[in-house]
C-alpha cells in the first residue's frame, strides 16, 4: 500500500470520483490534493480583454485554486479524512508528475478527463501523459 498519494484535482465530477477512491482505497496513507493552473489559459483571456486582464488573471487563477482545493478539503472531511493540498503553476501533466517525484509520492489517482468540451479532450490528453510518464503507479478513475 502506498504510504503517499497524490490526486490530481480540478473540481470536476471525476476529480471527486477519484479523490473518495483515494481516500477510501488507501485509508493510511498521506492523501495530497493538487490543483494545477495552467498558463495557457491565460492566453485565451488575454487575447480577449488585453493587459488588464493579463494583470488580473494570476490573482483569479489563485482564488480560483483556493476554491477548488476548499472543495477537496471538505469533500475529505465529509469522510472524516484530513488531507493536504497544494497550488502549482504549470502545463498540467508536468506539474503533476515533477511534483510526484520531488515530495516521494508513490501513488497518483486521477480522472480520465476534466471539464466538458474542448477541455475534456486535454484533460484526458493529461491523463494519459501522466500514465505514461509516469515512474510510480497511476490510477485512472474513470
Amino acid at each position: 500500500m502506498p504510504d503517499d498519494v497524490l490526486v490530481a484535482f480540478d473540481g470536476s465530477p471525476l476529480a471527486e470520483r477519484a479523490l473518495a477512491y483515494a481516500l477510501e482505497t488507501f485509508p493510511d496513507a498521506a492523501v495530497t490534493a493538487m490543483y494545477v493552473i495552467d498558463p495557457v489559459d491565460s492566453v485565451i483571456d488575454v487575447e480577449a480583454g488585453g493587459l488588464p486582464v493579463a494583470e488580473e488573471w494570476y490573482d483569479d487563477a489563485r482564488e480560483r485554486a483556493a476554491e477548488v482545493l476548499t472543495t477537496a478539503t471538505d469533500l475529505a472531511a465529509e469522510r472524516d479524512s484530513v488531507l493536504d493540498t497544494v497550488a502549482e503553476v504549470g502545463k498540467p501533466a508536468r506539474a503533476i508528475l515533477d511534483y510526484a517525484d520531488g515530495h516521494g509520492v508513490d501513488q497518483i489517482v486521477m480522472g480520465s478527463h476534466g471539464r466538458s468540451g474542448i477541455d475534456r479532450a486535454l484533460l484526458g490528453s493529461v491523463a494519459e501523459t501522466v500514465t505514461r510518464r509516469a515512474r510510480i503507479p497511476v490510477t485512472i478513475v474513470g
